[in-house]
């Protein structure tokens, strides 16, 4: 059988792909048994080392907390880096060269530094010239330099998407009048989400995991520095960091989760480009304009 985008595999290439399947299955089963097994050989499955994991002391104290500023940090960065990027984004398509080119340097410019760059320069900034706290300044400076860079990522991704739109409709909706905010507020954003989405959830993904650098380098009380002070008390270093990784695995599985599940639905909504109707919709549209003449010649 022929699809329109490949042709099916015959019988060669399904024995081949069943070979590399059982294949990768094997070498996927050795290397989680020599995992095991050297785990077990070092001792790091003896029950001493997960029980903490168990008792509600090791969570309420130290890995709920950490949880918890890493939700903060992570929610703040990304309620400020989408709007922040989107705008930035649409300046960069901006008519204006006042708005242009001023927009176009701040993204090149923080896309170029490391995060880690932006969130120390950020506390030393927070430290030598505001009144912010100690306690508060390792949140301000994680977000602060998680914004700066995803913002301008963000951007790119916004203009990428908007610019994916065929031209057309922007100039339909000047033909018709529309002004130049009208179009990108009403036409082309709305249309252009469908098409940014992933990558924009990649890069909220992205914002989650970042906040780990604060914790290593900043101080900041995060999920993996809460393991780090969990660890010292109880010596379970390698259980510690697997259930962190664990933790974390679940965060981002949630968020791509309903970031597929919003793709799903706006595409659904006929809101996108690729817009397909039914049969039903063609039969209400042709019963619409059937009652729409009969309506008409009655009122002659």
């Amino acid at each position: 059988m022929t699809s329109v985008l490949y042709d099916a595999p015959g019988p060669r290439a399904k024995r081949r792909n069943v070979i590399l399947s059982v294949v990768f299955i094997a070498a996927l089963a050795l290397v989680l048994w020599w995992v095991y097994r050297t785990m077990d050989d070092k001792g790091q499955l003896d029950w001493a080392l997960w029980k903490p994991f168990t008792e509600s002391e090791a969570w309420t104290t130290y890995l709920l907390p950490g949880l918890v500023d890493t939700l903060k940090a992570a929610a703040l960065s990304m309620v400020i880096a989408l709007p922040l990027g989107a705008i930035l984004g649409i300046a960069r398509m901006s008519d204006h060269k006042w708005v242009r080119v001023p927009a176009s340097v701040v993204v090149e410019f923080f896309r170029a530094i490391p995060v880690l760059l932006l969130m120390l320069f950020a506390n030393e900034f927070f430290a030598r010239s505001t009144d912010v706290t100690s306690a508060d300044r390792p949140l301000y400076a994680v977000v602060t330099g998680l914004v700066l860079y995803n913002a301008s990522v963000l951007a790119e991704v916004v203009r990428a998407g908007i610019l994916s739109l065929p031209k057309g409709q922007g100039e339909a909706a000047q033909a018709i009048g529309l002004r130049k905010s009208q179009i990108m507020g009403n036409i082309l954003l709305p249309q252009a989400v469908t098409v940014m989405l992933p990558a924009i959830v990649s890069q909220l993904v992205v914002i989650v995991k970042d906040t780990a650098l604060g914790g290593v380098m900043l101080g900041f009380t995060e999920l993996l520095n809460s393991r780090g002070t969990l660890a010292a008390n109880y010596a379970n270093v390698v259980p510690s960091f697997i259930v962190v990784a664990v933790i974390f695995i679940v965060l981002n599985f949630l968020l791509t989760s309903f970031a597929s599940w919003l793709e799903g639905r706006l595409r659904r909504s006929k809101r996108g480009t690729g817009t397909v109707l039914g049969a039903e919709d063609v039969d209400d549209l042709n019963a619409a304009e059937v009652g729409g003449t009969f309506g008409t010649g009655a009122d002659k």
